[in-house]
């Protein structure tokens, strides 16, 4: 792919000698000064700091979508959704009164992904690209939206330009994770590498890093540097989660379910996601401790009462724990399905392909395995799944 291609061209061509930026959300705010001045702060102080220079200095607008920008940071660093939240509000009473607030409209950018409102997300992109098309920034959120809906060739234009503008942790990060979806496992091992070196006034991004490295060495069977990955990730963002479960999945690589099973609790006791719990149900199981086993389904059933409670109809970490574990593969489904209505990029539907194939919907689970492998991503995860998907397929059609 041509433009694949020059992405990796480019990263040579321009890596050295250029400076680096700020974190993805300082980069987006304009006070250069201040942003050096808290670089070493840690989000919690920002957050205190800002809200107090928003409260004292009411006319200027820019402290409001600083504050913004911590609590979308914090978001980042807790998984908790609620600072998503304060910053959206932040953002939308700066944008009322003042619907040209450039700094504002950017970082609501960030919201939207998050908040996975990706064809919003890469509207709010374009327009913002018209404004200024200079900034890398842009062009990096309309790849990020562009990517998760699976237009790849324009995603791609999108980074080329963001990494042109622009070489820092932000854009080579991208850059990467492209790589290895157009199975370059080896190009994203080395930009990833980049995207580290060139270093960020935030720890959890670099931290974030790493951690994508890491994952990229463990899907390459690469267990040692793996390990060393997500070790030196503990060591730039203490108590990280993601880099704790990292760890989890090397430990049980190697065979160390005990060791596997303290990693995931760590990484569960920060933040309860469904992957962790089902991690944790297949460690106990192996070591015959079925009481802890139940209560991680129990955990599983919890969090689905909870997203249904809140009207939740797209959740492709709990399609993954459900359909590996079969149970309420008709709710794996459901969510599965509500997820491609508006994310379809080779994980969402490498995730129906797997929940379809558990309700013993093979024709069409290998439709939809063919999409996801489509890119040849170098993901154990989908060469397991596709092999089972064609077994139950041949063995149907006798």
């Amino acid at each position: 792919m041509r433009t694949l291609a020059s992405i990796l061209l480019l990263c040579g061509a321009t890596a050295w000698g250029q400076p680096s930026s700020a974190d993805r959300i300082l980069g987006a705010l304009s006070d250069r000064s201040l942003a050096e001045q808290v670089s070493g702060m840690k989000t919690d102080d920002r957050i205190a700091m800002y809200s107090l220079m928003a409260k004292t200095k009411q006319d200027d607008l820019h402290y409001q979508v600083l504050l913004a920008g911590a609590y979308v940071q914090k978001t980042r660093e807790t998984t908790d959704y609620s600072y998503l939240e304060r910053a959206a509000s932040v953002l939308d009473s700066v944008i009322s009164t003042d619907n040209a607030n450039y700094e504002a409209l950017r970082l609501r950018v960030e919201t939207q992904l998050e908040r996975h409102q990706f064809a919003q997300a890469a509207e709010s992109s374009r327009r913002l690209i018209k404004i200024a098309p200079a900034d890398p920034w842009n062009w990096g959120t309309l790849g990020d939206a562009l990517t998760e809906r699976g237009e790849y060739n324009d995603a791609a234009e999108a980074y080329q330009k963001m990494v042109t503008l622009r070489p820092d942790l932000a854009s080579y990060n991208r850059a990467a994770h492209f790589h290895f979806l157009f199975n370059d496992a080896a190009g994203a091992i080395e930009i990833m590498k980049r995207a580290i070196d060139s270093g960020s006034s935030s720890p959890e991004n670099v931290a974030w890093c790493m951690v994508d490295l890491g994952n990229i060495y463990l899907k390459t069977a690469q267990i040692p540097q793996a390990g060393q990955s997500f070790t030196d990730a503990l060591r730039t963002f203490a108590n990280y989660h993601p880099a704790y479960a990292g760890l989890g999945k090397v430990l049980a690589a190697r065979g160390d379910w005990k060791g596997a099973i303290e990693s995931y609790r760590r990484a569960q006791e920060i933040t309860p996601l469904p992957d962790y719990a089902a991690a944790l149900y297949d460690l106990y199981q192996k070591t015959g401790q079925e009481l802890l086993a139940k209560k991680q389904m129990e955990l599983l059933d919890a969090i689905d009462r909870v997203s249904r409670a809140t009207g939740e109809t797209a959740n492709r970490n709990l399609v993954l724990a459900f359909a590996d574990h079969d149970i309420k593969l008709d709710r794996a489904l459901e969510l599965a399905k509500g997820e491609l209505e508006f994310r379809k990029d080779i994980y969402s539907y490498d995730a129906l392909a797997w929940a379809l194939y558990k309700n013993h919907r093979y024709a069409e689970a290998r439709e939809y395995m063919d999409k996801a492998m489509a890119l040849k991503t170098p993901e154990p995860m989908f060469r397991q799944h596709s092999e089972a998907i064609s077994r139950a397929f041949e063995r149907a059609a006798k």
